[in-house]
């Protein structure tokens, strides 16, 4: 078995592990390994913006606020104040460490609304390029500093006497490695490609959250996950994302009749939260009506918004007509690794930071811009704790992988799950559909081994795939109630008698309701 050591191993390459790299460097041998190409993560592809109170009209008790309410009041109080108090801070340091912003006529920052904001606080890069442009920031600082291992996949973590301890892996030449390091962080984002709609990039399959779960670390919230409303839709799928600033400039969805989809179903209507307004448009879709986006009335949609007008030329008629055909597609998982306010999880060793950690700070349903926010604040809080904390990792000879009989299965593929998800637990669900899922998930889960590594990474993602897909799904079961990304037709309403507060936990295999709020998580 082929060795390699650092300090710290980081597994993924989007914001949240580059940030965390980026501060880690200068005093660990930091080492970075990626399934696919650096630049390949749903941090690159963030159009809509990073949000923070950055103006004198504007406060973090705001923010806090609105990204609670948008949370259907299911967030951690403790870690959304972290977010939201340390946000205009860290914003100053990513343009001085070269992020350039997009600004107005007066050379100020140019603020954008997006959907659940009450004031314009979320900030634009390259127009609808946001994500790739602090990323490249970061890439730029931090490359030269780290070793990059590009097209390994993560296999599973080094669990010795109950302390994490490094990772295997597998390159693209079917090698196994031995990654030991005193701190293992996954940083490898969500798991949209577990369903046939998504914005996320092609790696998002869950793979961290996973690997975590095997390893025996608890995983929670698992049954809250932000469908966007808006996909642009193209021969029938999901092509790419329409940012909500779009309609944050004034565009509105519209119905085949010309009808203004959201008007009178909330306040806040085509910018109602994400939840509200992507069930809306499934609701409609399943009577056979069409969704547009009408943007007509968004000045300068071409130089505004340059990528998403690119995408949208596949068909010039749609930008000819001011019409763009959408859908709702997966977005983001609110749920994950359970960490605490410095990264931890409950794995000695083993930290998580992104979008496959839960912090607790988006509860149940992830406000407009907050996820480039929460990547960049806890990289610098677990990077601090990491560079605080004495390792207590012993010198245990670390056993060599033994390659056990497995037995052969024919595993479903990436399609089987997507329709599987899809059908049973997509936007609507209910415990028929759901019992349904998990049927099908255990059948396969069950004969599989716990580290099967004479599996390709093909078919390892398919397996992380399947534990995932099941982690949803009886997590979606357990919770019967319908609070943010979570709806559930036979349990249409909030019960907060039962279930504010709650959240639902996995660890070992056994899934259990934790209490995590005491009391109401308004502000005064």
């Amino acid at each position: 078995m082929n060795r390699r050591k650092a300090d710290v191993v980081i597994i993924g390459s989007g914001l949240a592990g580059l940030m965390t790299a980026d501060y880690l460097c200068n005093e660990k041998n930091v080492m970075l390994i990626t399934k696919s190409e650096i630049n390949h993560s749903n941090s690159w592809l963030a159009q809509g913006g990073i949000a923070a109170a950055v103006t004198k009209e504007d406060h973090w008790h705001e923010h806090y606020q609105d990204t609670i309410v948008a949370g259907s009041f299911h967030n951690r109080k403790e870690t959304t104040e972290i977010l939201v108090k340390h946000g205009t801070r860290l914003i100053k340091r990513l343009i001085e460490i070269g992020v350039n912003f997009d600004k107005d006529e007066n050379n100020e920052l140019s603020l954008g609304m997006e959907g659940a904001h009450g004031k314009r606080r979320i900030l634009h890069a390259g127009g609808d390029a946001t994500g790739k442009v602090i990323v490249e920031a970061i890439m730029a600082r931090v490359l030269p500093r780290i070793t990059v291992f590009e097209r390994e996949m993560a296999y599973d973590l080094v669990i010795e006497n109950g302390v994490c301890c490094g990772v295997y892996t597998k390159d693209e030449n079917d090698n196994i490695w031995l990654i030991e390091a005193e701190h293992v962080i996954v940083a490898t984002g969500g798991i949209g490609q577990l369903y046939s709609a998504t914005s996320n990039c092609l790696e998002a399959t869950g793979d961290g959250i996973a690997m975590a779960y095997r390893a025996g670390a608890a995983i929670s919230d698992m049954e809250f996950i932000q469908f966007h409303p808006t996909l642009f839709k193209c021969e029938g799928s999901g092509n790419g994302l329409i940012s909500e600033a779009v309609r944050g400039e004034g565009a509105r969805l519209v119905t085949g009749d010309g009808e203004f989809l959201m008007k009178g179903k909330h306040p806040m209507e085509d910018l109602a939260p994400r939840d509200i307004v992507a069930r809306e448009i499934f609701q409609t879709q399943l009577k056979n009506k069409s969704i547009f986006l009408n943007i007509q009335s968004v000045r300068n949609f071409q130089s505004r918004f340059p990528s998403i007008y690119e995408m949208c030329r596949i068909d010039p008629t749609f930008l000819k007509n001011g019409l763009l055909p959408v859908q709702p597609g997966a977005h983001f998982i609110m749920g994950g690794i359970k960490v605490d306010e410095d990264g931890c999880s409950t794995i000695p060793n083993l930290y998580a930071v992104g979008e496959c950690a839960n912090t607790g700070v988006h509860g149940a349903n992830r406000l407009a811009s907050n996820s480039l926010l929460e990547a960049v604040v806890f990289a610098e809080r677990l990077s601090g704790k990491i560079l605080t904390t004495e390792n207590k990792v012993g010198q245990n000879e670390i056993a060599p992988v033994v390659l056990k009989s497995m037995k052969i299965v024919t595993l479903p593929t990436i399609k089987d799950i997507q329709m599987v998800m899809d059908r049973y637990v997509g936007i609507i669900r209910d415990a028929e559909g759901l019992q349904q899922a998990i049927t099908w998930f255990e059948y396969y889960l069950n004969v599989l081994d716990e580290q099967h590594f004479q599996l390709n990474i093909q078919e390892k993602i398919i397996c992380n795939m399947l534990t995932v897909g099941l982690l949803v799904a009886k997590a979606s079961l357990h919770r019967k109630e319908s609070r943010g990304g979570h709806y559930r037709s036979d349990f249409p309403k909030l019960n907060d008698h039962e279930w504010y507060g709650y959240r639902n936990v996995f660890l070992k295999k056994e899934l259990y309701q934790e209490k995590f709020i005491e009391q109401s998580v308004m502000i005064s």
